[in-house]
């Protein structure tokens, strides 16, 4: 479970409801931030990872922490994920991959919204992440 650096605080206030699986704030407090374009599921060779939601969502984690690791970050410097997915339904299978690669006692932020579709028709979703490191 990565650890959440000094420079990120993330909290739930007592004024919000408190839902299971992302927090309501995260807060940089200092430091650089790392903005990553939205991930699909395609493995390095641009072939599609599977067309099942849990594959589809085990390589845009990957490539997620592809891209982290590029700038020296991994999920802990993550502050807020946007996931944007052509069936919410199916949206328990990507918090299930989610939660092998981070802090599940304090998970960034984060919003997920059903699309219509994304840009090829066999891709079920497209993740986004922001993340920030100590300055």
């Amino acid at each position: 479970m990565p650890e959440i650096p000094l420079n990120i605080r993330i909290s739930n206030p007592a004024t919000i409801a408190k839902l299971t699986g992302f927090s309501h704030v995260a807060e940089v407090l200092s430091g650089r931030l790392i903005y990553i374009a939205g991930q699909v599921p395609l493995d390095p060779s641009g072939n599609l990872a599977g067309t099942d939601m849990e594959s589809q969502a085990r390589q845009v984690f990957e490539n997620l922490k592809a891209a982290l690791e590029s700038c020296g970050a991994n999920f802990g410097n993550v502050v807020k994920f946007t996931i944007f997915t052509t069936d919410i339904n199916l949206l328990p299978a990507v918090r299930k991959v989610r939660d092998e690669y981070v802090n599940i006692a304090q998970p960034p932020a984060s919003t997920a919204v059903e699309v219509s579709k994304l840009f090829r028709s066999d891709i079920l979703l497209e993740i986004e992440a922001v993340a920030a490191l100590p300055a």
